[in-house]
């Protein structure tokens, strides 16, 4: 079948897990390029290790 170079791949692999914490006054909140946010936390700490637990998480 002919697909138009122009058009993005069929396949497409979905985006890699790439975290990062944001802080927001007293809190701190886990995100990922997927899209993903995690709740507010007051330990900086708690919102890394949510990080880590997002990335290695199976996909659904």
């Amino acid at each position: 079948m002919y697909q138009d170079p122009m058009d993005p791949p069929v396949h497409a692999s979905p985006p890699a897990h790439s975290t990062t914490t944001v802080e927001r006054g007293s809190f701190c909140i886990a995100r990922c390029a997927c899209g993903w946010s995690g709740p507010a936390r007051r330990s900086r700490d708690r919102a890394r290790t949510d990080a880590e637990e997002h990335g290695s998480a199976p996909d659904r």
